[in-house]
């Protein structure tokens, strides 16, 4: 198998875009990661997409944006696996470009919620859960992180205010992004006071579903090195599944897809869980991230809420998290949100982070989930 590299993004900010169409969003998108590379040089196209046919009635995502880019005939494929769409199409573009199939891969994650009402919307966004035993009830993703939350805090002897690390992270970091969503700080008295959104989660732990399209262009070795000053190596990639239905789950405190994902990427890329030096994950809420840290093995079950509080997370610390802004201060793409990672990430090994610039960072991790977890992609990223 040949080593694959990112050699372009791009990425729209993140927003509510009424006056856009979810093709001119990935337009944008794409065209940058292109930079001076001709669209006609693409062997193949994967587009992220998990809310384009319940919102928009559009399913064949990545025919309309292969027309819509001006290459019709490519390779065009649409991939769908809720929040972790952006995370398994990368997958499977790097094993395209890795097994000879194609030398350029373009993985687009683009996705647009905001043109419909709450309800509609948040009934899409169930979709991710199994619908014959959750959604039907009426459950929503917020309302199962709540629970899990709510089952944290009982175990582990953690109160809702322990949380307000992670959302008060994210915003710092966001304000140095100019494509977040949220470019402010808040503090975490804010957080506190905040209104219940579903107890024990308050609205500033609760992340914004928006609009948004991000990009990334791939390469075989040979042409990343032809076409790219900094190439930056996708050096491990994973993806797992678990069951869809929470309540299917031994243990609900535990993500099995984010451990084997993990560790699958980390065997692959030759590394450890020690030499991974700034991290992204799917954080709507705290409780996400601290599981999704906790089930990949980079903090003890139970320790990854008091490790933010002593700021371990910060972009100064030994666990720096969502230096983009995250899900809270970005904004949630949804399906697009694991391209939108990739793009942080790699400002992030190329120093082009701003203020939220990890020093030194050359190993980055980006892990995006579906659902509670049912749907987890991996990706482990250096600078040569």
């Amino acid at each position: 198998m040949r080593h694959v590299y990112i050699i372009g993004t791009g990425a729209t900010p993140v927003g509510e875009h009424w006056d856009r169409s979810p093709a001119s969003l990935a337009i944008e998108a794409l065209t940058g990661a292109l930079g001076t590379i001709p669209a006609s040089r693409i062997g193949a196209l994967y587009v992220a997409s998990a809310l384009s046919g319940a919102l928009h009635t559009q399913s064949q995502m990545a025919a309309l944006i292969a027309t819509a880019a001006g290459i019709p005939g490519v390779e065009a494929v649409t991939v769908e696996a809720g929040g972790a769409s952006g995370g398994v199409a990368l997958r499977q573009a790097c094993l395209a470009v890795a097994a000879g199939a194609v030398d350029l891969a373009m993985v687009v994650g683009v996705e647009k919620v905001t043109d419909v009402l709450d309800a509609r919307r948040e009934a899409a966004l169930a979709l991710a859960t199994d619908v014959d035993w959750e959604a039907i009830h009426g459950v929503t993703l917020t309302a199962f992180w709540a629970l899990l939350m709510r089952r944290y805090m009982h175990e582990y002897g953690y109160t809702a205010d322990d949380f307000a690390p992670f959302p008060v992270n994210a915003h710092a970091n966001g304000v140095a992004n100019p494509r977040a969503m949220y470019r402010f700080a808040i503090t975490a008295e804010k957080v506190r006071s905040a209104p219940m959104v579903a107890e024990p989660l308050g609205l500033l732990d609760c992340s914004t579903a928006a609009d948004g399209a991000a990009a990334v262009l791939i390469a075989s070795e040979g042409l990343a090195h032809e076409l790219c000053a900094t190439p930056v190596r996708i050096a491990g990639s994973a993806t797992a599944t678990d069951t869809l239905a929470l309540h299917s789950r031994p243990d609900p405190l535990w993500f099995p897809a984010a451990a084997y994902s993990a560790a699958a990427a980390l065997r692959t890329a030759r590394l450890t869980h020690s030499d991974v030096q700034v991290f992204d994950v799917t954080d709507p809420h705290g409780i996400a991230a601290a599981l999704a840290l906790e089930s990949s093995g980079f903090a003890e079950r139970g320790t990854a809420v008091a490790l933010a509080r002593e700021g371990a997370i910060t972009p100064k610390g030994r666990l720096p998290l969502a230096t983009g802004g995250g899900c809270k201060a970005r904004g949630d793409v949804v399906g697009a949100s694991g391209v939108y990672q990739i793009v942080e990430l790699v400002a992030q090994l190329r120093g082009q982070a701003g203020a939220a610039q990890v020093n030194g960072a050359r190993v980055a991790l980006a892990q995006c989930m579906g659902g509670i977890g049912a749907t987890v992609a991996t990706h482990i990223l250096t600078l040569e």
